[in-house]
């Protein structure tokens, strides 16, 4: 039997050590600063999607030209200056906590500079009207910044590197969506798969802190409000079945063409055009994507959240054709290479379905179908079930759907992983394959697509 420490004993221990409780202290203040740098991240990315919208508003035409020039440049600028900003940021995330990608190379992932371009760039994509969102990019500004603390932090305090990756990261996704327990819980389902490293109490305490600093700006109020639930009945039974299984089927399509498409490995026309003139090519994109979304008055520009929160508020015209164009100009946007992440898409997508699905089966209360599509499409492309239902019921406050909405993503999720491997493991592999010769994954690591400029 394990003996009980000496009370005495043990403070002396915790309060003996001045450096170490420096290094908690800097942890923390890092924490704090990578929130409200997420924070800032935020806010000017939903005045650059205002700004465009007034653009478009006032020059319906002015998104035909600004909008596939702004995907081109942001691609040239990308590829030509920070390879590492493009795409979600989750993977080099994951990257960067593989042994592999140990020392300085780990700056090929996470950096300061990195953080920078990130931010500067997603902005910009959603300046230009481009189908993506800032919470996987908010990962990797995250962790870029706690990561910059490892120079600093005095080796008595006891966090690794990989503490310090995994605090920045998972405090990234709390602190954009202003749900600290979502942090939590993507930092234990994605970024952590060793039971060791989920135990640090000072890296839990960061992530929270992170969360809390959006809290702090934004208020304790949900993203999307407070969704109106009826009682729920057996009515409920085959329209959330119907959700559950359209979310996985769908998510799982679209995770699997997201890895085909960036792993450019196919012989097709427009992956030997992508690897040829990928500047082109990111325009070509960019001028698809703005054909979508005049065809569809501007609903399928930008991340989603204002046509969502429009469906959980019943007002609106919804575009019948919603879930196919921004699946679309989702994936487009993906794969021409510039930075961005797929949750706020994802959500929208899902909450999409969920509204159509309601529609068809005149289900009366849509929001509660709503809230299971976000939670199931999330689910089903992201693999990652529990973060997903907490994500979606801390943004509505949709505790009366907890059951409802775990076993939605738990569905959506094992069907998907029937369609697609994982996505984000896949594309963490993916980066991998930018380290040095000697440091790449050795014959025994997992097997991944060839080549891929994210």
């Amino acid at each position: 039997m394990r003996q009980h420490p000496h009370i005495f004993t043990a403070i002396k221990q915790e309060m003996g050590d001045w450096r170490m409780w420096l290094g908690r202290t800097l942890v923390l203040v890092y924490a704090a600063i990578a929130g409200l740098t997420i924070v800032a991240f935020t806010w000017l990315g939903e005045h650059a999607l205002q700004t465009f919208h007034l653009l478009q508003t006032n020059f319906w035409w002015a998104p035909l030209v600004w909008t596939p020039l702004s995907t081109g440049a942001i691609v040239w600028i990308t590829r030509r200056y920070a390879p590492g900003a493009a795409g979600s940021g989750i993977p080099q995330v994951m990257a960067a906590l593989e042994p592999e990608a140990h020392g300085e190379v780990r700056a090929l992932f996470v950096s300061l500079k990195l953080s920078l371009a990130k931010m500067a760039l997603t902005v910009w994509g959603l300046l230009a009207g481009l189908s993506l969102g800032r919470e996987g990019p908010s990962v990797q500004i995250a962790a870029g910044i706690m990561h910059n603390l490892r120079r600093w932090i005095p080796r008595q305090a006891q966090v690794s590197d990989h503490g310090l990756l995994i605090a920045g990261g998972a405090a990234g996704i709390a602190a954009a969506f202003n749900t600290p327990l979502g942090g939590v819980m993507f930092a234990i389902e994605e970024l952590s798969k060793n039971p060791e490293k989920r135990s640090n109490g000072l890296v839990l305490a960061a992530i929270v802190l992170s969360g809390l600093m959006a809290v702090s700006i934004y208020g304790n109020a949900s993203y999307f409000g407070v969704i109106r639930i009826e009682n729920l009945s057996a009515a409920l039974l085959l329209p959330a079945l119907l959700v559950s299984i359209a979310s996985g089927v769908l998510g799982g399509l679209f995770a699997r063409l997201l890895m085909v498409s960036l792993a450019g490995t196919s012989n097709d026309w427009f992956t030997r055009l992508r690897a040829r003139t990928p500047v082109v090519f990111a325009a070509s994109c960019g001028l698809l994507i703005v054909v979508m979304g005049l065809s569809s008055s501007g609903a399928t520009f930008g991340s989603g959240y204002a046509h969502t929160r429009a469906l959980l508020e019943n007002q609106g015209e919804d575009f019948y054709l919603y879930v196919p164009f921004k699946f679309i100009a989702t994936w487009l946007t993906t794969w021409s290479g510039v930075p961005g992440g797929i949750f706020a898409p994802s959500l929208a997508i899902g909450g999409a379905l969920g509204r159509d699905v309601a529609q068809l089966t005149s289900y009366v209360n849509a929001p509660t179908l709503i809230a299971l599509g976000m939670a199931g499409f999330l689910a089903a492309v992201t693999q990652a079930p529990l973060t997903a239902f907490i994500i979606v019921m801390e943004m509505v406050d949709g505790h009366a759907l907890v059951l409802s909405l775990m076993t939605c993503a738990l569905v959506s999720s094992g069907v998907s992983r029937l369609i697609s491997a994982p996505l984000y493991s896949g594309l963490a592999h993916l980066q991998l394959l930018r380290l040095p010769p000697t440091e790449q994954p050795k014959k025994g690591a997992p097997k991944g697509p060839k080549q891929s400029t994210h």
